[in-house]
């Protein structure tokens, strides 16, 4: 690469709840070519003259598409890192978006494989580039919006009890919530159209039976605001 050059990429960092152990997971592929091939790395695609994009968003579907090879239920631009040393070819920069998945998201290829967050974040499963930088920084916009508002309902299923809720909202925000906050959130998502009771009743191994909810956002995909944060006494 020439000193006039600088290497653009779009990378996605997409978040599972495991249907397992209820704690976020990233998507990562394995990189075929150098630099640091054979390494697990995040999905994201170059983007310069020679590509058909015609934008950043584009970009970040073709990524999608071509190496996550997964719908999101929720996409999001996050940031811009770039500076000479995050990429052994020279200058570079990376426009990372988060990315929501389906819990019951299955892969059907060896290149593709789910990693736990907190190993990812703790430096336990190296990641090559600035990547963990990018996981972090998704990590701190997904905690952030989860305060006030009900991006976590993308990372259940279409159909969830509020325990399954409970379970998502904790686990973006690294911490327990109480339950009757969350309650009172859903109540207010309810009489406005974004989640409707299906008048269904799950029955978990213990406890009593659960309300069956279903997530409706109108139009296209996006999050209910609240007005209060879901950490303030009352809430």
């Amino acid at each position: 690469m020439s000193t006039a050059e600088v290497l653009a990429s779009v990378d996605i960092v997409a978040l599972r709840l495991s249907p397992e152990t209820r704690q976020l997971q990233v998507l990562l592929h394995q990189r075929r070519h150098e630099p640091h091939g054979g390494q697990w790395a995040l999905p994201g695609v170059i983007v310069n003259g020679r590509c058909a994009d015609p934008s950043l968003d584009a970009a970040a579907e073709r990524a999608l598409a071509e190496k996550a090879r997964v719908r999101p239920r929720f996409l999001e631009q996050v940031g811009t890192e770039g500076n000479a040393v995050r990429d052994p070819r020279g200058w570079s920069l990376s426009t990372y978006y988060l990315a929501l998945l389906d819990p019951a998201l299955e892969l059907d290829t060896p290149d593709l494989a789910f990693f736990d967050l907190d190993a990812l974040c703790a430096g336990r499963q190296p990641l090559p580039f600035d990547h963990r930088l990018l996981v972090e920084r998704c990590r701190e916009r997904l905690a952030a919006k989860t305060v006030y508002t009900s991006l976590p309902l993308y990372l259940v299923g279409e159909r969830f009890t509020v325990l399954e809720a409970l379970d998502a909202v904790q686990a973006c925000l690294g911490q327990a919530v109480n339950n009757t906050s969350l309650r009172k959130r859903l109540e207010r998502m309810k009489a406005a159209g974004w989640i409707e009771d299906t008048g269904e009743r799950h029955q978990p191994r213990l406890g009593r039976p659960q309300q069956v909810y279903r997530h409706t956002p109108p139009g296209a995909s996006g999050a209910f605001v609240f007005d209060r944060s879901l950490l303030a006494a009352g809430a």
